[in-house]
């Protein structure tokens, strides 16, 4: 059994340091052996096989940015489940209270957002 932080976390650190020299490895010998070829079709974006049209440069709606945000936000929201589901058997009633309430308040989160119409892409 590890006794000091040191030997409880380097495993971890070998493991961050292999990573690392691995990659810088891979990218290395891949500009190092790989073709150099420059010329206008390579230099160009690809967009699935069609040719690109219109400006890099337009604008998105604001309600892209808002439906990115709701789903990272309820994405981190349901990893919290995972630990709630860990110790559930061991806490019994009082984590079946603390997750009705979590959910509770992120449905009314959701039917808020729902309710202001964020959702509906139909309206720009």
């Amino acid at each position: 059994m590890p006794s000091s932080p040191l030997e409880v976390y380097f495993p971890v650190l070998v493991q961050a340091i292999l990573a690392t020299i691995i990659a810088v490895g891979l990218v290395t010998v891949s500009s190092l052996l790989g073709k150099k070829l420059k010329n206008k079709v390579k230099d160009s974006p690809y967009e699935c096989g069609i040719a690109p049209t219109g400006s890099a440069e337009e604008r998105f709606s604001v309600k892209f940015y808002l439906v990115a945000m709701l789903f990272i936000l309820f994405d981190i929201e349901a990893v919290f489940l995972y630990p709630w589901v860990v110790v559930y058997r061991e806490m019994k009633l009082v984590a079946f209270v603390e997750m009705f309430l979590f959910v509770v308040f992120i449905l009314s989160g959701f039917f808020y957002i729902w309710k202001k119409k964020v959702l509906d892409w139909s309206q720009n």
